[in-house]
């Protein structure tokens, strides 16, 4: 974040990070659990692969998985 956004704005932004999962535990009264790495690399690997997704279609093409193609080439 402070690449990108500078010094002043990148504390500001971690600040309101820190007080949204604060007000959460607050008001909901959950236990805060920290994402593993698994979860966190599948759910990044979902966002990206609904984005390309969504720019094939922008350009008329359907994203195929490459292991059913492997099975009917084969």
């Amino acid at each position: 974040m402070k690449r990108k956004l500078g010094a002043p704005q990148a504390i500001t932004a971690t600040a309101h990070k820190l007080a949204r999962i604060i007000y959460r535990l607050l008001t909901h009264g959950e236990a805060y659990v920290r994402q593993g790495l698994e979860e966190y690399e599948q759910k990044t690997k979902a966002r990206a692969l609904k984005a390309i997704q969504k720019t094939a279609a922008t350009f008329g093409f359907k994203l195929v998985p490459q292991e059913s193609l492997a099975k009917v080439v084969s």
